[in-house]
C-alpha cells in the first residue's frame, strides 16, 4: 500500500514537473523567439498599414497613354483608439457634419473596433497636405497613400470603365479584398481586374501617444512591398477615337471600328458619353448618381455592346450569302421589282424606284427590297428540308454561326445577344406551324423580330472583308508588354461559307459606294465596300446604319456606324464612316464641308441641318 502511494506522489510530482517545463519552453518561445507576439502585445502603437500597388497603366495601340495613376490618400480610422475627438474641428476639416462623422464611426465600429477602415476616401494632394499638419489632434485617424486613375483623353469611357470600393458581396467570395479596397467596376478595368490590381504589401509603423509616426517596427524587418499591376496595350487607336466622339457629338448611336485580320477594335464609340474623369475621386459618388438619372441621352448605357436594333438592309448582305450556300441562288439570279413585293390582302414591302429586273451584284448595289424578299422567301420554301420550320431552323443555325443572336465574346462587361427570333416565339404569336415564309417575310430585309449589336454588324462588314473568318473583337491587344499578344484571341473562326460566295457580295457592296445607295461615303484613291440600312423604328423616325470595309484588297478597317433617329443610311452612318475610314488609313481627311456638317449636325434636338433627300444618293434606303 505504501509503496502504491509512493508511486503515485512521483508520478504526479514527475507531471508538475513536465508541464512546468512546458510552460517554460513556451514562455520563452514568446517572449524572445516569436516577435509576431510583441506585435499583438504592442498593438496600441503599432499600426498596420497596406500598402495599395499601382494599378497597371493602359496604353493604346501605337503606345501613347490611355489612363495612369495619380497619387491620392484615404483617411483612415480605428475606432478603438479614438479618443474624445475634436469633432467639430475634423469635420470642419473634411467637409461633413457631426450627424454624418457619427454614422461613418458607427460604420467603422461595426464592422470591426480593431482595424483601420476608410473614414474619408480619396483626398487630393492638396487637401491632404492640410491635413497632415493637424492630424496629431486626431488619435485613431491616420492617412494611407492610394492611387486615382487618370485619364489622358476624355473619351472611350464605357471601353476604359472606373474604379470603386469593393462591394461587401465581392469581399465574402474573394479573400483578396478587404473593406476600403478598390476594383474594376466596368470597362477594361472590371474584365482585368487580376491583371490590373498587382499585390498588396504590409508595412507597420509605430506611433506614439501623440499618434506621431516613429518609424518602422524593427527596421522593416516584417514589411512586404506591394508588386504594382500589370500594364495593358489596348487595340485603341487613340486618335480615331477622338475623332469618332466629335462626329457623333449631339447623336445618340455608335461607331464600331475592328481590324479585320486581328480582330482588334479600333475604336469603339457609344453616343451620348461622359468623361471618364467624372468618375474618379470622392466626386464619383455624386458624379454617378447624376449620370444614372439622365434618362433623357443615357450616358452609361454602352450602345454599341447593348443596343439591339433591326439590321435593315445591311441584312440582305447575309441572305445573299445563305441563299448562295443553299444553292438557291446565284450571281445571275435575275428578279424584277414592280415597286414592291406583294405579301397578299393588298398588302405589299414597298421598294424604291430603281432599274429592273436585277442580278444579285446590282440588286445589292440598289439595295432592291423585292430581290431580297424574293430569296428569303426561296430559302425557307426550300423543299429540300420538308417543312417551313425545318427550313427556317436550318436558316437560323447559318445566322448565328455568323456571329448573330448570341454573345461574341468580346473582353468588354455586358455585351447582349441581340436576338434571331426561335420557330417557338412564332409558334407563340401565329400557332404552332401555322406560319410560313410569307409570316416573316420581313426578316428577309432585316426587319422584323431581329435584333443585332452594333459590335455584331461591325464583325459581319470584317468577315465579308475576310471572305468566310473572323477572329473574336477584342479591346486588350496586349498584356505587359506592347509586343506580347493576348493569347485569349487568337482563334481563327471559320463561317463555313465557301470563299466563292464572297466575291459577288463584296463586288455589290464596292457599287454601293460607287453607284448604289451610298455614293457620299466615297474617297479619292481608297476602294470603300459597303451597305447601307434604314432601320424601322416604331418609337420614332427610322436609325441610319451602314457598314463598310476599306480597302477591297487587304482591307485595313472594318466598320459599323448607327445613328438613331437619323433616318436614311446614306444620310449621316454612310457619310461618318467614310471620314472614319479616310481618318484611319489617310491619318487626315480632306473633306472638310463633310467632316463639319457631320460635326455639327443635332440629331438629339431634331435639328437636321440639311434634308435627307438632297444629299447626293441614288436612295432613300
Amino acid at each position: 500500500m505504501e509503496r502504491t502511494l509512493a508511486n503515485r506522489k512521483y508520478i504526479i510530482i514527475g507531471f508538475i514537473v513536465i508541464v512546468g517545463i512546458i510552460f517554460v519552453i513556451r514562455l520563452f518561445y514568446v517572449q524572445i523567439l516569436v516577435d509576431k507576439y510583441i506585435l499583438s502585445a504592442n498593438n496600441n502603437v503599432l499600426r498596420y498599414m497596406t500598402q495599395y500597388p499601382a494599378r497597371g497603366l493602359v496604353f493604346d495601340r501605337n503606345g501613347k497613354l490611355l489612363v495612369y495613376n495619380e497619387a491620392a490618400y484615404d483617411l483612415m480610422v480605428i475606432p478603438r483608439q479614438v479618443k474624445k475627438p475634436d469633432t467639430a474641428a475634423l469635420c470642419e476639416l473634411i467637409g461633413i457634419d457631426r450627424g454624418e462623422f457619427r454614422r461613418r464611426l458607427e460604420k467603422a465600429r461595426n464592422y470591426s473596433p480593431y482595424l483601420p477602415t476608410i473614414f474619408e476616401a480619396q483626398i487630393t494632394r492638396e487637401n491632404y497636405g492640410y491635413l497632415e499638419e493637424k492630424l496629431f489632434r486626431f488619435p485613431g485617424f491616420f492617412v494611407q497613400l492610394r492611387t486615382l486613375r487618370k485619364y489622358t483623353y476624355s473619351v472611350a469611357a464605357h471601353t476604359l470603365g472606373y474604379i470603386g470600393e469593393a462591394s461587401p458581396d465581392l469581399i465574402a467570395k474573394n479573400p483578396y479584398y478587404r473593406s476600403g479596397d478598390y476594383v474594376g467596376i466596368s470597362g477594361i478595368e472590371k474584365s482585368y481586374e487580376e491583371v490590373l490590381r498587382g499585390k498588396k504589401g504590409m508595412k507597420i509603423r509605430v506611433f506614439d501617444v501623440l499618434n506621431r509616426d516613429k518609424g518602422s517596427f524593427r527596421e522593416g524587418k516584417y514589411d512586404t512591398a506591394s508588386v504594382a499591376g500589370i500594364d495593358l496595350y489596348s487595340s485603341l487607336d487613340a486618335d480615331l477615337q477622338v475623332y469618332g466622339e466629335r462626329l457623333m457629338t449631339n447623336k445618340k448611336g455608335s461607331i464600331v471600328a475592328i481590324e479585320p485580320s486581328t480582330g482588334e477594335i479600333l475604336c469603339i464609340v457609344s453616343s451620348p458619353s461622359y468623361d471618364p474623369n467624372l468618375l474618379v475621386g470622392n466626386i464619383r459618388k455624386k458624379n454617378y448618381t447624376l449620370l444614372l438619372q439622365d434618362t433623357v441621352y443615357n450616358p452609361l448605357f454602352n450602345r454599341a455592346l447593348m443596343a439591339s436594333y433591326p439590321p435593315g438592309s445591311t441584312f440582305k448582305l447575309v441572305d445573299a450569302l445563305i441563299g448562295q450556300k443553299e444553292g438557291v441562288l446565284t450571281p445571275d439570279t435575275r428578279y424584277g421589282c414592280p415597286g414592291g413585293f406583294s405579301i397578299g390582302n393588298g398588302k405589299m414591302v414597298a421598294c424604291h424606284a430603281h432599274p429592273s429586273p436585277l442580278d444579285l451584284t446590282m440588286a445589292i448595289q440598289l439595295s432592291c427590297n423585292t430581290y431580297f424578299c424574293r430569296v428569303f422567301k426561296t430559302i425557307i420554301d426550300n423543299r429540300v428540308y420538308g417543312s417551313t420550320r425545318a427550313a427556317y431552323e436550318n436558316w437560323r443555325k447559318q445566322v448565328l454561326a455568323l456571329g448573330f443572336g448570341k454573345k461574341l465574346g468580346i473582353d468588354l462587361p455586358n455585351e447582349l445577344n441581340g436576338n434571331i427570333p426561335t420557330p417557338s416565339y412564332y409558334d407563340k404569336y401565329h400557332g404552332k406551324n401555322r406560319w410560313r415564309s410569307m409570316t416573316i417575310i420581313s426578316l428577309g430585309i432585316g426587319q422584323g423580330e431581329i435584333g443585332l449589336t452594333p459590335v455584331q454588324l461591325a464583325n459581319l462588314a470584317a468577315l465579308i472583308a475576310n471572305k468566310g473568318w473572323y477572329f473574336i473583337p477584342h479591346i486588350v491587344r496586349a498584356i505587359g508588354r506592347s509586343d506580347s499578344l493576348n493569347p485569349a484571341f487568337n482563334e481563327r473562326l471559320s463561317v463555313n461559307i465557301d470563299p466563292s460566295y464572297f466575291t459577288t457580295v463584296i463586288e455589290g457592296m464596292a457599287r454601293v459606294v460607287t453607284a448604289g445607295t451610298a455614293t457620299g461615303a466615297a474617297i479619292d484613291s481608297i476602294t470603300v465596300c459597303g451597305k447601307t440600312g434604314t432601320a424601322q423604328n416604331p418609337h420614332g423616325k427610322n436609325h441610319s446604319i451602314f457598314i463598310a470595309f476599306a480597302p477591297r484588297e487587304n482591307p485595313k478597317i472594318a466598320i459599323s456606324v448607327v445613328c438613331e433617329n437619323a433616318g436614311f443610311g446614306s444620310t449621316w452612318a454612310a457619310p461618318i464612316a467614310s471620314l472614319m475610314i479616310e481618318q484611319y488609313l489617310k491619318r487626315k481627311t480632306t473633306r472638310k464641308d463633310l467632316e463639319e456638317r457631320m460635326i455639327n449636325g443635332n440629331l438629339i434636338n431634331g435639328k437636321i441641318f440639311e434634308n435627307e433627300r438632297t444629299q447626293g444618293n441614288i436612295s432613300q434606303d
